[in-house]
């Protein structure tokens, strides 16, 4: 016969954590439309600077400009900027984008590291990798782009390191989290392809199209990077969301079946009491 003290408390205890993780899975679901909102009013804004970006490209020196054009390192390393979460409990998020990392870097202490997430540094400690900076302590990720962004742009002009990538999580939809990897610099093949639509017209820019390259290249750097930490952080959120959802339903099932499992086992017990009420009652009129 089951122990019912037992499984009143594993009842109990199903229960509670049916109600911790629902409550993690409405707390989610606010910062998620929150994330979702900022990632994709981001795109816009990404899309147009790199439109400029390759607008201008072709019509200042690329000798008066470092970053335009690739660079003179011969090592063949690369700085990665990996983009992860400081807190787990999201499923398999940041354990999808450690594959894809491995599968894109199968070397991965060749490279340097720029991590954004404790998650992302707990990892790459596990193969020996050269770790430039960690950010993961200053929150929100946001705050920390013109740091990663001048530090990138110093890395780079040493001429150590042949390209900066980020790899982060794109934001697709609440159900769909897609690793990406990113090349932002050297601008000559950043962002991938060109945008479709070119005014075929000449344009007047003022004061020259090299003052204004010049001025444009730190927002570039900054966008590219802002827009994949709100990317990421949109992806963590709908991750947890989802997560804490199916906990809460697996919590909810678990409470269903003991509770079915409790009523056989005190139904058991009620059967065994009047067997023996009975049986005393026959011994005694025997």
């Amino acid at each position: 016969m089951a122990n019912i003290r037992l499984i009143k408390r594993r009842i109990k205890s199903a229960k509670n954590i049916a109600q911790i993780t629902r409550a993690m899975e409405l707390v989610a679901a606010s910062r998620m439309k929150k994330a979702q909102l900022q990632a994709l009013a981001g795109k816009a804004y990404a899309q147009k600077i790199y439109e400029m970006v390759v607008r201008l490209s072709p019509r200042v020196d690329s000798a008066h400009h470092e970053l335009l054009g690739k660079s003179k390192s011969t090592s063949g390393k690369r700085l990665v900027v990996l983009l992860t979460t400081n807190k787990g409990l999201c499923g398999c998020l940041n354990t999808t984008l450690f594959r894809f990392l491995a599968r894109e870097y199968p070397d991965l202490a060749r490279d340097r590291y720029i991590v954004v997430g404790k998650k992302g540094a707990y990892f790459l400690s596990h193969f020996n990798a050269q770790l430039l900076a960690d950010f993961s302590d200053r929150v929100p990720f946001v705050s920390i782009v013109p740091a990663v962004s001048a530090l990138v742009t110093t890395e780079y002009l040493k001429n150590e390191i042949d390209s900066v990538e980020l790899v982060y999580n794109e934001f697709i939809s609440a159900l769909k989290q897609v690793p990406r990897r990113k090349t932002i610099l050297p601008l000559s093949v950043a962002g991938g392809v060109a945008p479709e639509k070119r005014e075929t017209g000449e344009i007047l820019i003022e004061p020259n199209p090299e003052e204004v390259f010049r001025a444009l290249i730190p927002h570039y750097l900054e966008n590219q990077i802002r827009d994949a930490i709100l990317e990421a952080e949109a992806s963590e959120h709908s991750a947890r969301m989802i997560a804490m959802r199916n906990a809460t339903d697996n919590a909810t099932g678990l409470v269903s079946d003991l509770t079915l499992v409790y009523n056989k086992a005190r139904q058991e017990k009620i059967t065994y009491e009047i067997t023996d009420m009975v049986t005393a009652r026959l011994a005694v009129e025997v």
